[in-house]
């Protein structure tokens, strides 16, 4: 029994102690996370972003967070880049570098080259006075008291403080540029955001002859041939000019039936609903789903302007657009 519970209270201690790391960091954002900001606002290139081991693949992770914010952004590996990589860097660019010590020697060899080119530099580090925050712009303070790491070794506790930072900087940006959920969408758009908010009802919905349209003298039994031929499961009623004026469905058919109506006597205009639920093409698919469930119908048609009939979306075409 001893060996799990040794292994809960050291998973337990770990968090706690990165916990602590990040709740010291709070305190410890001031004039230096403005400047970044302001920085990276009036950059007219891109964020490099820069860092070894752990750091690297915090930086990886900082670049594709930023990229996806609106900030565009991408990695270089430090140790490639004094072998080449570093003439992805242009005079328009700004290099944001990660290193807890501050000291890593694949960034000090070039660190001259980047103030000579006369990039702005923000730095992640843990020490202050170190060579990296000696040439930065900027410094994000991200040191920590000790790592999670009962050897207080293992990069943890520091990592995910530059991890934060990083993630505090992408959010300011993100609201200092008033991003909205449609920009975060179009950087996701194989993802189930990017379908509810960039997918609309014109994209999905049927239309032309796929539509279950009929006019107000239609007799009861063609309008259930009709309905049948369109498989969305109601008929839209419309006058001369195409206009939607009502709406009947295998709903309303059940009921009728265990009315014991004449079936064979009634014509459209008798039997269908008035003013039924629509939306114009140019809707969110979303907004289709959420009516459908508001109002529990599976089927929601679609109007233009003059309310006239374009369209109808059915709770199947949604769940294979995978919306819903």
């Amino acid at each position: 029994m001893s060996a799990p519970y040794s292994a809960i209270e050291s998973a337990r201690a770990a968090l706690r102690i990165e916990a602590q790391a990040l709740s010291a960091l709070v305190d410890r954002v001031g004039e230096s996370m403005h400047g970044a900001v302001q920085a990276v606002l009036a950059c007219s290139g891109r964020v490099i972003v820069m860092g070894m081991g752990k750091s690297g693949h915090v930086g990886r992770k900082i670049a594709a967070t930023l990229a996806s914010t609106g900030t565009p952004a991408f990695f270089v590996h430090p140790a490639e880049a004094s072998h080449g990589d570093l003439g992805m860097v242009t005079p328009q660019d700004l290099v944001l570098a990660l290193s807890n010590s501050g000291e890593s020697d694949e960034l000090a060899v070039i660190l001259p080259v980047i103030k000579r080119l006369g990039v702005p530099l923000i730095a992640i580090t843990g020490r202050a006075e170190s060579t990296l925050a000696r040439h930065a712009d900027f410094v994000l303070d991200s040191r920590v008291d000790q790592e999670a790491c009962p050897l207080n070794l293992a990069p943890t506790a520091s990592t995910t403080a530059q991890m934060a930072l990083g993630d505090a900087l992408a959010v300011a940006l993100l609201d200092a540029r008033g991003f909205r959920p449609e920009d975060f969408a179009r950087s996701h758009p194989g993802g189930a955001l990017g379908r509810k908010l960039l997918t609309h009802v014109k994209d999905l919905m049927r239309s032309g002859d796929a539509l279950p349209r009929v006019g107000l003298a239609t007799a009861f039994t063609e309008m259930m041939k009709v309905m049948s031929d369109k498989g969305l499961g109601c008929a839209a009623i419309v006058d001369e000019q195409d206009r939607l004026l009502g709406v009947f469905t295998d709903g309303d058919l059940r009921r009728l039936v265990e009315k014991g109506s004449d079936l064979r006597a009634l014509t459209a205009s008798e039997v269908m609903h008035a003013s039924p639920r629509r939306l114009r093409a140019d809707a969110l698919a979303v907004d289709a789903a959420d009516l459908m469930e508001e109002a529990r119908i599976t089927v929601v048609l679609v109007v233009d302007a003059d309310e006239r009939l374009v369209g109808a979306i059915s709770l199947n075409d949604l769940m294979r657009a995978k919306v819903i």
